[in-house]
This record gives structure tokens, C-alpha cells and sequence, in this order.
């Protein structure tokens, strides 16, 4: 059975979220790690290779934070993103796989030649369109 948090603390100040699970280990996800990996439509776009790259996340805060039922939790990020529900397993991916995750990041941006504190453009028509 995928583990459970036991307590969850928001650090505003360091833009942290700290969680505890019951299996005994605790992680502290950066706000901007959890902003760039949101798993909503909206970041993760319909498929593989559709992924929005999210840049300008360094200072986002947690506005809020909603539980969604007894399996996940869905933050409202300063920057108005508010669509994505990280579930008690993500969460924990996150956590355990911070380092790589991040690694991935920075090539992703490297990759696309643009800066991790560049303003995301608008984007031009690409919205989704749910019929």
C-alpha cells in the first residue's frame, strides 16, 4: 500500500511544503519543484512530448492549500495556477526524486535555451480546448 502523510506544514517563508509520510520519511518539496512538475492538463499537456515548460517559478508561494478527499491535495499557487491535484503518491515521487527531477529540469530548460527565472510567454492560441 502507497504510504500516507502523517502531517503537512507549509514554510512560506522558504517555499517549502514539508510532508511526512507513514513509512518514516519526511520531504521538503520547494513550492517552485512542485509549480514545474504540476500534474495538471495545463503543465503536462494531453500526452508525451506536450509538456509545457514552466519557467519564472522561483519565487511562486502556496496561497492556499485544499485537501481533495483522503488522497490528495490541491494548492493554489500565487501565480493563479490552481488546476493541479498531487495525490499522496506524486507527492511522494517528488519528494524521493527530488534531485532527479530537478536535474531534468535544468536540461529541459537548457534544451529550450531559455532561463529558469524567464517570464513564461502567453501562450499564443495554445489553449486547451475542451468541447
Amino acid at each position: 500500500m502507497a504510504p500516507t502523510p502523517t502531517q503537512v506544514t507549509v514554510h512560506q517563508a522558504s517555499r517549502m511544503l514539508e510532508i511526512g509520510f507513514d513509512d518514516g520519511k519526511t520531504f521538503r518539496i520547494p513550492f517552485e519543484l512542485m509549480r514545474v512538475y504540476s500534474p495538471s492538463a495545463e503543465v503536462q499537456g494531453h500526452g508525451p512530448g506536450q509538456e509545457v515548460l514552466q519557467t519564472g517559478k522561483r519565487e511562486v508561494g502556496i496561497v492556499e492549500l485544499e485537501p481533495v478527499g483522503h488522497y490528495a491535495l490541491q494548492p493554489q499557487f500565487s501565480d493563479g495556477h490552481q488546476s493541479g491535484i498531487f495525490t499522496w503518491d506524486y507527492l511522494y515521487h517528488l519528494g524521493a526524486n527530488a534531485d532527479e527531477l530537478w536535474k531534468k529540469y535544468f536540461e529541459r530548460l537548457k534544451a529550450a535555451g531559455v532561463e529558469r527565472d524567464a517570464a513564461m510567454a502567453a501562450s499564443a492560441g495554445g489553449a486547451c480546448s475542451h468541447h
